[in-house]
């Protein structure tokens, strides 16, 4: 996809930037949700959703209802970018404006689409089901995805034109570092 301007995805700073594929492939992985970022009549949503990416194909799968405003957003302007982000310890200082964060994150760009082919659509919500509930198995555990349940579903595939990781992390014995929220105890 030409029209993903390396501009828009590189990291400003750039001592910060993380270009190994690995190392966002993990942060994908691990995250337990992400924002789907569309525009829809020239007006801008952020669609909180859980996901699952799939690096045999390069592809983030979510799902939604099978109406709403994120199956029209996507239709109407497949462009999209979505966003995972994790936060480590809050930074102190002795000036305020020096105070900070450690956080890992991924910006993925690409484009959005419904998924129509029910093999695959059966596969992605089974991704999904896998990543959430690993412990459990269909069949055994839980009935599997009806036809009828699927006929309810829009499932999505992003496929990944360009992404980029970006990440702050401070030394272990970074003085009065702690983990949000905040414990005096």
């Amino acid at each position: 996809m030409s029209d993903v301007d390396e501009r828009y995805t590189r990291a400003r700073r750039q001592d910060r930037a993380v270009d190994d594929d690995a190392w966002i492939r993990g942060v994908l992985d691990r995250a337990p949700f992400g924002q789907l970022a569309t525009v829809y009549d020239g007006q801008p949503f952020i669609h909180s959703n859980s996901f699952v990416y799939d690096g045999e194909a390069h592809a983030i799968y979510l799902h939604t209802a099978r109406e709403g405003r994120t199956r029209d957003c996507v239709v109407a302007n497949d462009r999209v970018c979505f966003s995972v982000s994790e936060m480590g310890r809050l930074l102190p200082a002795k000036v305020a404006m020096e105070f900070s964060v450690e956080y890992a994150g991924v910006v993925a760009f690409g484009r959005c689409r419904v998924v129509t082919d029910k093999a695959e659509s059966l596969r992605a919500l089974q991704c999904l089901l896998d990543k959430y509930f690993p412990h459990l198995r269909p069949g055994a555990d839980y009935r599997e995805t009806t036809d009828r349940e699927l006929a309810l579903t829009t499932v999505y595939r992003v496929d990944i034109v360009r992404w980029s990781g970006k990440k702050k992390a401070a030394a272990d014995d970074f003085p009065g570092a702690f983990v949000y929220p905040y414990s005096p105890d």
